[in-house]
């Protein structure tokens, strides 16, 4: 069985990709609901009750309530929230390690949850990758064969499954270390070795469940960086789920926000910062500095008469972080074009009081209330 290089075959960046696009993943009213009769609550006055209360009458927990988002072609999907929130028994449910108890799972178009044993297994060897916090590597074979294993489930020859797996070793910085056992390695390393085999196969969609939060903070930024130095290479749909906000912000295109087992919010990360849906969103970005998330976009006033406007030319998606050096040091207010289109313009003011912070009593200011 041929093996396709890594450079034979790259899912452009969800940047680059047309919004209106058919989604790779499309899901619609997943529900997943543990205890006795689980199945007699979606769909009946039982779903509208809290946790807390389904719990007490049905004996029954909704880890996942009626949970609908689509992922692009090539974007990074990630899912955040508190533990017990549900967000990784929402990414078990895609994948149907857990089965969902309703709703509908669509992969390119395809009922993964109509699916049966024989073709699910083919979708996981073929088009779906996974990332556990656990690393999960056979203790007993070395680097090259824990990375090569999910190809010897498939059945590729042994010098095609170990070409391949050399190929993605280099790929993720451990070329040197294939004849290596995992308790030889650091835990970095055993993660890039998780990493590794879950690129052999060449999937279509990576799964990653909170894989770096048991490793060492440096360690923990060094993964986040590769992850998006491969994703920027391979191009790979990425769903990632994760507690932190932080790495949410600095990884996702998209975030999703769950609480309680139920969507809370979804958009880009300036968007959540920038108009967090309620207080406990609020709660969740108060600490991040707004000027590292937001854009040009969120803060642009339109000119006013007489206004010079002769000054320095900026994207509207440019991070304020970036953009402040040339507006302060402007001394006129600075442009925001897009497609030779003026949209408004920024001035130091504008600058000064995302720096500042918001204004929860002014609903103009960045991040305030009725933002």
């Amino acid at each position: 069985m041929a093996v396709p290089s890594l450079t034979e075959k790259s899912t452009p960046p969800a940047a680059a990709a047309g919004a209106d696009d058919p989604p790779i993943l499309d899901v619609r009213g997943l529900w997943k609901v543990f205890g006795p009769r689980a199945d007699r609550v979606v769909g009946t006055p039982l779903a509208q009750l809290s946790r807390a209360e389904l719990k007490h009458r049905t004996g029954c927990v909704a880890a996942v309530r009626d949970v609908s988002f689509s992922v692009r072609r090539g974007e990074v999907f990630v899912v955040m929230g508190l533990s017990g929130s549900g967000k990784s028994t929402l990414v078990r449910c895609l994948t149907r390690l857990v089965e969902p108890t309703a709703g509908e799972v669509r992969l390119d178009g395809e009922d993964v949850l109509a699916c049966g044993e024989r073709r699910l297994r083919e979708l996981r060897r073929h088009r779906f990758g996974m990332v556990f916090q656990h690393f999960g590597l056979l203790p007993h074979r070395r680097v090259l064969d824990n990375v090569a294993y999910g190809l010897e489930i498939r059945g590729t020859k042994k010098d095609g499954r170990y070409e391949r797996a050399r190929e993605v070793l280099e790929l993720v910085g451990l070329a040197g270390f294939e004849g290596s056992y995992p308790d030889q390695l650091s835990g970095g390393m055993q993660q890039r070795v998780g990493l590794a085999r879950a690129l052999a196969v060449d999937p279509e969609v990576l799964f990653f469940d909170e894989p770096f939060s048991a490793l060492d903070p440096l360690i923990r930024r060094e993964m986040q960086n590769e992850v998006i130095r491969l994703h920027r290479e391979v191009g790979k749909t990425m769903i990632f789920i994760t507690h932190d906000l932080s790495e949410a912000l600095k990884l996702g295109d998209r975030i999703l926000i769950m609480r309680d087992g139920a969507l809370v919010q979804m958009g880009t990360p300036d968007q959540v910062v920038g108009a967090p849906a309620d207080d406990y969103v609020r709660d969740f970005v108060s600490d991040v500095p707004r000027s590292d998330v937001l854009t040009l976009s969120w803060v642009m006033r339109d000119a006013r008469p007489g206004e010079p406007l002769d000054g320095p030319e900026l994207a509207p998606d440019t991070v304020i972080r970036d953009a402040a050096r040339t507006v302060l040091s402007a001394g006129r207010p600075v442009k925001v074009v897009s497609g030779g289109a003026l949209l408004g313009v920024v001035t130091t003011a504008e600058i000064l009081e995302v720096i500042a912070g918001p204004d929860p009593g002014n609903p103009d200011s960045p991040g305030g209330e009725s933002r």
